[in-house]
Order: structure tokens, then sequence, then C-alpha cells
């Protein structure tokens, strides 16, 4: 068995610990392997990277492993964001992707995530596979990357101009830039630099980037992930400069968070209900929902007004993007702030969500506060909160007993009215909202998250579900 594990989104690691080079050709002599088996290799194979440390040289170290493997390789110039890396599967009708990124994970990580033919993620049945055949060092391929440039086996490519192709396709970006919108665009220091400039550029709406140079070290935030406290610096400039909203991309750009006019943090839950919203009443489309266990139930109650369907899975678009090519799903996502969109790939796309953001400001005439007292209007008000815990390794099996052996009557002073296991241990209460406790796939940590209609229960039930994980 291969000591290289895939979580809820890829292989994550620390840099110079596991997260080796030899490691990362291990890891693609594994998918190699794969490919041939599925009859994909001679499709050829997309590799990109982001901006962490030495990222561009671990995608390096998978292309020379892929070209000694037969494999065609189109590698990216340079640091490209995830959706537009797996929207050139697509494009290049290759046998899938991989993307050399630790996305929101701390400065110190990086990650190996794959990608199939459609651009989405692989299932995980399909994840193991690739475990199973990832070999020692002796059993990997390798040629020197520029003798696989010299003979064809790699090209190097921008990606850009087949995403921007495709983002026309599925919104009409023109109005937005005549719009004249004021927008802070926090980049967090990763891929989504430069993006909404250029596709905004020419027109009344202004953009002001910040966090947007290459810096793998992440200033200002424990890591590049949308959510506070890493976001609170680059909020701190709304007020500054008079933004009519913020968008804020993750390291890799495949995930967003938003800020209000007021320079107040929008949770991920609110913003896929918005997400929603926008497609279902602004837009007028219908269409399935697949949302993940750990987000808003507010989707559920909007599926209910316009007669949709809603599918709840595991968390990780592992289990997304396959229920989203099976429904045809509408929209797609989860609770940490990725959300995927029809008629593209059943990927996470935090460019496409922020011109979304902006469309529906410009259909609508309502700033991001408005247009949340619109969705509450229409589902009620909900309150979101979460707690990521470190834990002793060796209290794993413990933790777990005492979750699933728990049968609490209440929750924060609410009565329990069932209890979920699709992922983790979620306890639904009478109200409709819910307390989700499960171990993290990406980090040593467990989450404790919470969504509910009474302001005052988030954090009472945050500290039970603590207390049920014997965390408190």
């Amino acid at each position: 068995m291969s000591d290289i594990k895939f979580g809820t989104d890829g292989w994550r690691g620390r840099i110079g610990d596991d997260y080796t080079f030899d490691n990362v050709r291990r890891c693609t002599q594994g998918f190699a392997h794969f490919l041939h088996q599925q009859g994909l290799a001679e499709k050829g194979i997309v590799v990109g990277h982001d901006k962490r440390f030495q990222a561009e040289f671990f995608a390096a170290a998978a292309a020379e492993v892929l070209a000694a493997n037969g494999i065609r390789v189109w590698l990216t110039e340079e640091a490209t964001p995830t959706p537009t890396i797996s929207y050139a599967a697509v494009d290049k009708q290759a046998g899938g992707a991989i993307n050399i990124t630790a996305s929101h994970n701390p400065y110190w990580d990086c990650g190996f995530k794959v990608r199939d033919p459609r651009g989405g993620a692989i299932p995980p049945a399909d994840l193991k596979k690739i475990e199973a055949a990832i070999p020692d060092s002796s059993g990997v391929k390798r040629m020197k990357l520029e003798d696989a440039l010299h003979d064809g086996r790699v090209q190097k490519f921008d990606a850009a101009p087949a995403y921007i192709a495709q983002l026309h396709r599925l919104i009409d970006i023109d109005p937005i830039k005549k719009a004249g919108f004021n927008v802070l665009v926090d980049c967090m220091w990763g891929n989504g630099a430069g993006w909404f400039p250029r596709l905004l550029a020419g027109g009344d709406t202004r953009i002001t980037e910040v966090h947007n140079e290459r810096n793998p070290i992440y200033p200002h935030m424990i890591r590049p992930e949308p959510i506070p406290p890493n976001v609170d610096h680059g909020l701190s400039f709304v007020s500054q400069m008079g933004a009519d909203v913020a968008i804020i991309n993750d390291g890799d750009a495949d995930r967003v968070g938003f800020g209000d006019e007021n320079g107040d943090f929008m949770d991920q839950l609110r913003i896929y209900g918005l997400m929603g919203y926008y497609l279902l009443e602004v837009r007028g489309l219908r269409g399935p929902i697949v949302k993940t266990v750990s987000t808003t139930k507010m989707l559920n109650k909007l599926a209910k007004i316009y007669d949709v369907p809603v599918y709840e899975t595991g968390v990780g678009f592992k289990y997304i993007a396959p229920k989203m090519v099976e429904v045809d799903g509408l929209i797609g996502g989860e609770e940490s702030g990725g959300y995927a969109f029809r008629g593209h790939v059943p990927e996470r796309d935090g460019i496409l969500a922020g011109l979304y953001m902006l469309d529906m400001m410009r259909l609508t005439g309502k700033k991001p506060s408005e247009l949340l007292a619109a969705l509450f209007a229409l589902v009620g008000p909900h309150y979101y909160n979460r707690v990521d815990s470190t834990f002793d390794q060796e209290q794993r099996a413990e933790i777990l007993h005492n979750v699933a052996s728990a049968k609490p009557a209440t929750i924060g002073g609410l009565k329990v009215t069932d209890i979920v296991t699709i992922d983790g241990h979620q306890f639904v209460m009478e109200d409709g909202g819910w307390l989700l406790v499960r171990f993290s796939g990406t980090e040593p940590i467990i989450r404790v998250y919470c969504e509910t209609t009474h302001e005052d229960k988030v954090q009472p039930i945050l500290e039970d579900g603590l207390r049920l994980a014997g965390l408190q």
C-alpha cells in the first residue's frame, strides 16, 4: 500500500517532509498507470500549478514522468487558476489534468490534484485505483524536461484564451464593464491576480487589487483561505476606497469569498444561497442543486420554492462533480466557498462566481447587503459558524467513538430531530438548522460546523459540538 493518500481534494503534504520531488514523481507514476489502464493516456494530460514555493518545479517533475510514460503533456507557462487548468483539459480534449496546488492550506504545504477529461474531480473509487498504482521510487519512469520539450512530448501553453472565451459564453461581461462598479479584489497572493482587471478592463467599472504579488508565506493572513481572519486585512480597504463589493479568491482561485459594501464579510453559506437565488430567481433558470452535507439548508428552501430537486453528498468535489454530471446539476457547491455551474466544468470556479455576483448586482440594482436581505425575505435569516480544532492523532478513534455514540436530545437548547451520517455526523435540529462534526480530509484537524435560524444559538451549538467530541 502506498503512503500517499488522496483526501477531500487531492494529496497534500508538508514541503520537504512528505511532499518531496521523489514523492511527486511517484504519485505521477501512479496516475500515469491509471491513465493507461483507463485508455486515457493517448489523449494527453494538462499540467499546471499555483504560486506556492517550488510549485513550478514540482509541475515540471510531474511532466517529466508523464512524458517518460509516453503521455503527451500540455504544461502551463505560468501559475494558472485551478478552474482554468480544469477547462484546459476540456479544451484540449485531454485525458485529464494534474494541478500542483494545496489550495487554502498553510504556506508550508503543497498538493497534487487530479482531474478527469471533463475537468472535474475524480471519484473516490478511481482515486483508490491511483493510490494502489503508486510505486516506490524504483518503479518511476523519468526523462529530462529539456528532452521532452525538444521532442514535443511536453508543450508549454497559455491556458487563458480558451478559458476567457468560455467565460464569455457563460455570461455577458460587457454590461458589467459598463456598470460603473468600484470593486476590490483580494487575490490572497495567489493565482487570481490580474484576472478581474483583464476581464473587466475598458469600461466604467474600476478594479483595485490587493495581495496580488507572489508571496508564498502569505503575509497578513494565516493561510490563503477566503474566511476570517484571513480576509480581515483585505476587507479593511473597502471603506477606504468606497468599494461596492469585495471579491476574495483563495490561493488557486477555485474558491471565493465576498465582502459587502460596508466591508463586512458575507459567509460562504449565505453566498451559496445567493448563487442559488441568482440562477433561480434573477436569471430564471431551473435544474437540480447539488450540495454537500456541510452547506446551507437555504438551498433546500429555495428548491421547494422553485420546484427543483436537491442532492446532498459527502464533503468535497470528488463527490459533487460526479453527481453534477449525473443529474445535469444547475449548481454544485460546498461550505468552503467553492461553487460550480452548469454549462461549465464540474469544478469550483472562484472567478466565474465573482462575475456572477457582479452580474446579480447589475441586474437587480442592489448592493450586496440588499441582496442578502432579499434572500432572507424568501427563506428567513440563517446564521453560520465553524470551529477547527487540532487534536492528538492518538485520540482520533476516541473522538470518533464519542461522536458516533452520541444521542443528544437537544443541542444548543434545540430539539434534535435527525442524525445524518453521509460524511461525519450531522445532528439536525427542530428549526431546520444543523450541527456537523467531521474530520478534515485535507488537514489533521476536526471541524465543528453549525447553521441555525437563531443568531443567539450559534455559539451554544458549537460548544455542544465540541463537548460531544470530547474536545471541551
